[in-house]
């Protein structure tokens, strides 16, 4: 009865695992001086550094901008990774959610 309550379990998690390589957010710190674009699987995808808006001699200020904009853009990816598990949580469950269940 319940073998396909809630479908190939194993196979929507890796379809899950794939789209979320797919989604990239980005962030930025110090006004664009470092922007961090990153994986909603928890990847850094790319780091662009703008010397215009940097001193490139002062190496604790870009390090510090640098924890900044990676920090930013895992915390957007984390929350666009939250959304798209509840949105398979949600599709897998009878009648979209147990929120949506007829009511006695």
């Amino acid at each position: 009865m319940f073998d396909n309550l809630f479908g190939n379990i194993q196979q929507q998690q890796a379809e899950l695992q794939q789209k979320l390589s797919t989604i990239i957010v980005e962030a930025e710190a110090g006004d664009g001086a470092v922007t961090v674009q990153a994986g909603a699987d928890q990847h850094i995808e790319n780091i662009r550094i703008d010397p215009s808006k940097l001193d490139l001699n002062d190496r604790e200020q870009l390090e510090d901008l640098m924890l900044v904009a990676v920090n930013r853009a895992l915390e957007l990816a984390r929350e666009k990774a939250a959304a798209e598990t509840t949105k398979l949580l949600k599709d897998m469950l009878p009648f979209g959610g147990f929120g949506d269940l007829p009511k006695p």
